[in-house]
């Protein structure tokens, strides 16, 4: 019997090390071929470390959240034969991480020839009793769906799933104890304990590009309201008269063709700055990426050449590639080379927000809620469809008053829904 090593391949694009997200072996296990040993993250994606041979697992090197170096001993693993590494002493082999096995969580997969990595999507860590994903406890859609017939509310239900996935069995335990159905906790009970939740993999990266987009661009933040009553009239009117394989349209579709016909006039607006070089990279294709708030948290699949997309496939794109990231499906290469950035909360509105910067984006562009308004229009006060456009742009890079112009122009275009589709 030898000691086979396994150790952190290069995965790609420079990749110098990538972070331990989550193990789905433990110490003792027997695991054969190509069977997914640990999933870890780079820059650019989560991918999954399948063993090129089958043995029993000696020991685990490193915690998720750990930063582990390409060519780094990630696994060691009994097997027939000399292996390539001495024997080591089972008994000096570390405790297992995980006690059993997790779930399997959906994750996207990106196109990868085998036996390269394959990217999903970043489990959730090992080691919180319960963790809250995006603002809600940690379950599949088949839990969610029969806590609501059973009246659960799932920030009450102990997880003891991977990470504190709640599972069915979870579901059946908080009942049979229980627990409250139908209603919350009691509105006066006291309640202790803290939940420590690490933050590692997506979550990680999000709060690092957050944090790096706000360190290193000084903001610029410009509201306006807009009239939207003709475009709203107008998006009624397309909606009920469009053929049967056309894409409903709500506001998106005619921000992203106003964008296109006003950008070239602000070359400097559709860029991405390398500060490190002190280089702006102005773009004459717009790839608009479109925030998109999935389990795993806020995600950013981009529309790629806006510029040569009419407004019923801008509308059927954005809803491809949000789909694809709410269920973990999108590509890499979706993920990845916007030049512009529209975040909308959608149902949730809002009268006004100031967005981060996708960083190294230049500028963001954020509709909030469509309200009903008195208005004075000819010295009467008229009820209108009004809407707050909030942006933020990289102060360094565009000025204030080509921020300001450049609203106002979207505005215009937004408030003259015909000029949109006028050449």
């Amino acid at each position: 019997m030898g000691v086979y090593q396994f150790r952190l391949p290069d995965v790609g694009e420079g990749t110098a090390e990538a972070e331990i997200v989550a193990w789905h072996v433990k110490v003792g296990d027997v695991v054969h071929e190509d069977q997914n040993l640990v999933d870890v993250m780079t820059d650019k994606a989560t991918v999954e470390m399948p063993v090129p041979i089958g043995g029993k697992v000696l020991a685990l090197h490193g915690e998720p959240g750990d930063m582990a170096a390409v060519g780094a001993v990630l696994v060691e693993i009994e097997v027939e034969g000399a292996g390539n590494a001495r024997a080591a002493k089972p008994a000096a082999a570390p405790a297992p991480i995980a006690a059993k096995a997790p779930e399997p969580i959906p994750a996207p997969v990106a196109k990868v020839e085998a036996p390269a990595p394959k990217p999903v999507a970043a489990p959730q860590p090992v080691a919180v009793q319960r963790t809250m994903t995006g603002g809600k406890p940690l379950a599949s859609p088949a839990v969610r769906a029969r806590a609501d017939e059973l009246g659960i509310k799932l920030q009450y239900v102990p997880g003891t799933g991977p990470a504190g996935r709640i599972t069915h069995h979870d579901l059946d335990a908080y009942a049979q104890s229980g627990g409250a159905i139908g209603s919350a906790a009691p509105a006066y009970a006291t309640r202790d304990g803290v939940d420590e939740v690490k933050v590692i993999g997506l979550r990680r990266r999000i709060a690092e590009r957050m944090q790096e987009s706000k360190r290193r661009i000084p903001h610029y933040a410009y509201i306006d309201e807009v009239d939207m009553t003709e475009l709203e009239s107008l998006r009624a009117y397309l909606n009920a008269t469009k053929k049967a394989d056309q894409p409903k349209l709500n506001v998106l579709p005619f921000l992203m063709r106003a964008l296109v016909k006003v950008l070239p006039e602000f070359p400097q607006i559709n860029a991405r700055f390398d500060d490190e070089a002190g280089v702006v990279h102005r773009h004459r294709a717009i790839h608009i990426g479109i925030a998109t708030q999935t389990d795993n948290g806020l995600i950013v699949p981009v529309v790629k050449h806006a510029e040569a997309r009419d407004i019923w496939d801008c509308a059927r794109e954005v809803a491809r590639v949000a789909t694809a990231a709410r269920e973990n499906k999108a590509a890499k290469d979706e993920l990845s080379g916007s030049t512009i950035t529209i975040t909308s909360l959608g149902a949730l509105g809002g009268l006004a927000t100031t967005p981060v910067i996708n960083y190294p984006e230049v500028a963001i562009i954020g509709p909030n809620a469509i309200i009903d308004r008195p208005v004075v229009r000819d010295g009467q006060i008229v009820v209108r469809k009004m809407m707050n456009l909030s942006s933020s742009f990289d102060h360094r890079v565009v000025d204030g008053f080509d921020a300001a112009q450049f609203i106002q122009r979207i505005k215009g275009l937004l408030e003259h829904p015909a000029a949109i589709f006028v050449d």
